[in-house]
């Protein structure tokens, strides 16, 4: 197996009580498709958003430039396969900047958990 990159990420849910209350920074974040799915969620709302966050900090840090260098949060989308397997989509300018990995046939394996008080995120990019 050669990995090109490993991401992991954990955030404590409660950190999304106030942060959701903001259209502006659901938004700035998570896409239309992710934000109508979390709001469906009326009794974990916080985990969801806080997972998706995970995740997209994960995958950030497992392609080695974190958020800053092309990447746009919401051009990440977290979604889930029929069988409930997490993934990951990437839109415009993001999928652009990642071209190369998967031009190059490189994998995303995305996984996330939560319990009580946090949300946990890894992905791995090999091939």
């Amino acid at each position: 197996m050669n990995i090109y990159g490993i991401g992991i990420d954990i955030v404590k849910i409660s950190r999304f009580s106030k942060l959701i209350k903001k259209k502006s920074y659901l938004k700035r974040i998570f896409s239309k498709k992710e934000i109508q799915k979390c709001l469906k969620k009326k009794i974990n709302l916080k985990a969801c958003f806080a997972k998706k966050f995970a995740a997209k900090e994960a995958f950030s840090k497992a392609i080695g430039t974190g958020i800053s260098e092309g990447l746009n949060f919401h051009e990440i989308e977290i979604d889930n396969e029929k069988n409930g397997k997490p993934l990951i989509r990437l839109k415009n300018k993001s999928s652009k900047k990642i071209k190369f990995i998967l031009k190059n046939n490189y994998s995303l394996n995305l996984t996330i958990s939560d319990e009580k008080e946090y949300a946990i995120a890894m992905v791995l990019i090999s091939k």
